[in-house]
């Protein structure tokens, strides 16, 4: 039809530019505008910085639990000529060469494990123990590459490597001696005897998580195994795989590999419950931020109605000079629109500069509570940190924008609808 404009066209976006640009005697609308803008920054800021926590909490979990152990561990079963049944693989080094064979495999490491008591004069303490190669233990990332590590973990065949957790309740240093007991020691005509062995401390390790940290301690493989009684037996195998978060896929090949009794306990089985109860905390999270972003949205519509309660006689007069419905409409959607807009774009910079200095805000916040806000004891790591992911923005600005916009709706049709007529009425 003649005489018909284009959506959105220039005259459209002039008009509710001016219209947001309110004068000072129409200082109220101008007021409800800043409101709003504000309230959804905020939200949109709150939003992305929980998800970005969440996130950083995660992945440092989830880097620790992959740090210290396994990405799968293969175990067995097996009966032996009396019919007992017994842990362990005699023909190990057959297995584990069938194992690093299977596509994807980066690492196979014989373990021997099991439970003893740490004495020191500074105390006792259960650990367990991870009898290892020296040079498999050495290629464990979160053992050998942080910074409050003491000692040389090359010297592992000379002694014995602890957890900071151990050492620090018992009070022990590099070059320390200890007793590890056993109860399943030598088997005489009198019964099992304790097995007590000496061994200096030659290494400290801090992983990255306090329970390792205050459980766990390593003794070279063949040392270990004439401890527990498992002479030329491999209890398990700790395997690492190229693709963690596709563990799944790589277990069929390794339990044909393993043998006929081989089973398999990947990271994700051992974590599972944890992961899961994150994952439903995450959800339940972004429920409640996104009901925090609608609340901020809905300011949109109190500035609007003001907006045209005190714009009713110009709109009277566009649709005069015959402004369609469907203009006007647009005009205030618009209104409504840069509002949300302006507010999802300093909400999301706000966030992602708070993900960026997390560290320096979360320190400086615990210096001035006077410190205790982050208890690696009662946590299974020992920083929190923030991580931004892309998704997680354009999930925060899509949704901002989303319910801006569709919020905007309601009162921009109230404001096309209304009758030239009635506005003029009275001017």
């Amino acid at each position: 039809m003649a005489g018909r404009t284009a959506p959105f066209s220039a005259f459209e976006w002039m008009i509710a530019w001016r219209y947001l640009r309110a004068r000072r005697a129409e200082g109220g609308v101008s007021v409800m505008t800043w409101i709003s803008v504000i309230g959804i920054t905020l939200s949109v800021f709150a939003l992305v910085a929980v998800m970005a926590v969440r996130a950083g909490f995660r992945e440092e979990f989830v880097d620790t639990l992959l740090g210290a152990n396994g990405h799968v561990t293969v175990y067995n079963w097996r009966l032996d000529d009396q019919g007992r049944r017994l842990r362990g693989f005699p023909d190990w080094q057959e297995v584990q060469a069938r194992l690093a064979e299977v596509p994807g495999v980066t690492r196979v490491a014989p373990m021997v494990r099991g439970q003893a008591m740490v004495s020191s004069v500074g105390g006792s303490s259960g650990v367990e123990v991870f009898g290892m190669a020296p040079a498999d233990v050495e290629a464990i990332p979160s053992l050998t590459g942080g910074g409050d590590d003491f000692g040389d973990i090359s010297r592992l065949s000379e002694g014995i490597a602890l957890g900071s957790g151990i050492a620090r309740d018992l009070g022990l240093q590099v070059g320390d001696r200890l007793r590890l007991i056993s109860p399943d020691g030598a088997k005489t005509a009198m019964g099992t005897s304790l097995r007590v062995m000496a061994y200096e401390v030659v290494y400290i390790f801090t992983s990255g998580s306090p329970e390792i940290d205050r459980t766990r301690a390593y003794l070279p493989l063949a040392e270990a195994q004439e401890y527990f009684n498992a002479e030329g037996v491999a209890d398990e195998f700790e395997v690492m795989v190229a693709s963690p978060e596709a563990i799944d896929t790589y277990v069929p090949a390794l339990l044909a590999a393993g043998g006929t009794d081989a089973m398999a306990w990947t990271w994700q089985q051992s974590a599972g419950n944890y992961l899961r109860a994150l994952t439903v905390e995450d959800n339940m999270m972004f429920i409640l931020m996104s009901i925090l972003v609608l609340i901020a949205s809905l300011n949109i519509i109190s500035g609007l109605v003001m907006l045209v309660k005190n714009k009713g006689r110009d709109i009277g007069i566009l649709r005069t000079m015959g402004l369609t419905e469907g203009s006007v409409l647009r005009v205030f959607f618009l209104c409504g629109a840069l509002t949300g807009l302006v507010g999802t774009v300093a909400g999301i910079a706000l966030g992602s500069l708070f993900a960026h200095y997390f560290t320096p805000i979360f320190d400086f916040i615990n210096w001035v509570a006077g410190g205790g806000l982050w208890d690696p004891e009662v946590r299974p790591i020992y920083h929190l940190s923030a991580k931004l992911q892309p998704g997680d923005v354009v999930t925060a600005g899509l949704l901002s924008l989303v319910l801006s916009f569709v919020v905007t709706i309601f009162p921009a049709r109230r404001a096309a609808r209304m009758n030239p007529v009635e506005a003029l009425r009275y001017e």
